[in-house]
């Protein structure tokens, strides 16, 4: 099929393909494909040969051998949520794992299976009974695979760590069509690589997490008018590098929404403001919300106990699949004076509605792994920058792209290089080493290992 062949070779080789699945083979034109093919970022708009919509490990081994047989390129979506909207790929084989999902809790263990296609909200939804969470992201409808094989950054970073320092196992399927568990102890290498290393290096069919004792937080967003964002923004710099691990929180420029629970005389206005989560004993919380508020009133103020998947699926509402996004994503040790003046100047002037940049603080329990202990390299790192620019409209497109490029230009001079994986478009091979930094050299050498073709390439790719 890579190749010149015949229509009914073709025809025969897909009916064969579609015969060996238990899930659904989507072609073009067939009912569901284009509704299979959509990802959350809607900048993106491609065109797979065909759409494998696996329900369990036997059809990914078979779309994987059937993928390298046929020479196909080959991509793998998981939650869809992809900046670079890497889980569909043209006139290839897209494995989706959107059936492959479940979530198993052993309370007693505090761990929690899940499968390739699952999304936070469904981890959350079934750990919270336990009174249990995973560390993982902000947004309920992320897939947890992909989240993770990131680096996996959320709420609770600071107090429990990354997701993949929460990451105890992997099934995964290579490019050669075997199936292999890895962890501490077996495949090791590869387990490494997989804590950050992105889709490089197969398909991973589950994840075994390590799960921490969260249920409620103390959390809310608190704003300020932007005219203070100087202030604030450096108040908050010294502040979160000396907090209370427990206590997440992070920086942002942002458009108040037009509806509840936002009152309405900051309806419309940007603003800048930290979104906090605190998952300590609570005694502690009152007094140190207290101290928070006497820095500097807030204009709004909702911060306040919530079951910890409420907090996980705050911004869902406004986020709903399909919209435009562009992504910029940096690093960030110290921020100077002159930085400071760079991100209050861009984030001052959002472009749209929904645009916005988030600073995420990563201090704390990720600085406690070494560089080289796990392919993310940045563990020297304080912050992960995203400037995100969102807007329904297509025909905002240039606007988006324009305003979050110039952010990020004024911004770099001051930041480590690369990027959160997570964050990224599509842009190509330095960004990538420069995320991986001193761990690439190995990176690259399992990658030779496990996928000496590159058949998994549809990704931030190690080449």
């Amino acid at each position: 099929m890579g190749g010149p062949k015949g229509v009914l070779e073709v025809a025969d080789a897909i009916a064969t393909l579609k015969a060996a699945l238990r899930g659904a083979l989507l072609l073009p034109g067939e009912p569901g494909y284009d509704a299979a093919r959509k990802m959350h970022n809607g900048m993106h708009d491609r065109r797979p040969r065909m759409i494998a919509q696996c329900v369990d490990v036997a059809d990914v081994i078979t779309c994987v051998k059937f993928a390298k047989a046929e020479k196909l390129l080959l991509s793998v979506k998981g939650g869809g949520h992809n900046a670079a909207g890497l889980g569909m790929c043209d006139d290839g084989l897209a494995i989706d794992l959107s059936h492959l999902r479940y979530v198993h809790v052993d309370p007693a263990k505090k761990t929690v299976r899940v499968g390739g296609g699952t999304t936070l909200g469904e981890v959350d939804h079934a750990t919270h009974p336990f009174g249990l969470a995973v560390p993982a992201g902000i947004i309920s409808t992320t897939g947890a695979g992909g989240l993770t094989l990131g680096g996996g950054i959320g709420h609770l970073s600071r107090g429990c760590g990354l997701t993949i320092d929460n990451l105890l196992a992997v099934d995964v399927v290579l490019a050669d069509g075997r199936f292999v568990t890895a962890d501490a102890k077996t495949n090791s290498d590869l387990f490494w690589a997989v804590r950050g290393g992105g889709g490089n290096f197969g398909v991973v069919t589950s994840f075994l997490f390590k799960a921490h004792p969260v249920s409620v937080d103390i959390a809310g967003p608190m704003l300020w008018p932007i005219e203070d964002a100087t202030e604030m923004m450096k108040w908050y710099l010294k502040f979160i590098d000396k907090a209370p691990k427990e206590l997440g929180g992070f920086f942002a420029f942002l458009v108040v929404p037009p509806g509840p629970p936002f009152p309405s005389h900051l309806h419309n206005k940007t603003m800048c403001g930290v979104v906090w989560c605190y998952a300590g004993p609570a005694k502690k919380a009152d007094k140190i919300f207290k101290a928070i508020r006497k820095v500097k009133a807030p204009a709004l103020d909702l911060v306040g106990p919530l079951p910890h998947p409420v907090v996980q699926s705050m911004f869902d509402a406004l986020y709903p699949p399909g919209f435009q996004w562009y992504w910029k994503a940096n690093f960030f040790k110290d921020i100077s004076d002159d930085g400071i003046a760079a991100f209050v100047r861009h984030g001052s002037e959002l472009p749209t509605l929904l645009s916005s940049m988030h600073l995420y603080p990563i201090n704390g329990e990720p600085q406690r792994v070494k560089a080289t202990a796990t392919a993310w390299a940045r563990r020297d790192a304080k912050f992960a920058q995203v400037i995100i620019g969102v807007d329904p409209d297509p025909a905002k497109k240039d606007v988006l792209v324009k305003w979050a490029r110039a952010y990020w230009d004024a911004t770099r001079p001051f930041a480590m290089g690369g990027g959160y994986l997570n964050f990224m478009m599509d842009e190509g091979n330095d960004p990538v080493r420069a995320t991986f930094g001193v761990n690439y050299a190995r990176l690259l050498k399992i990658k030779k290992k496990y996928d000496p073709t590159n058949l998994f390439r549809v990704n931030q790719n190690i080449r």
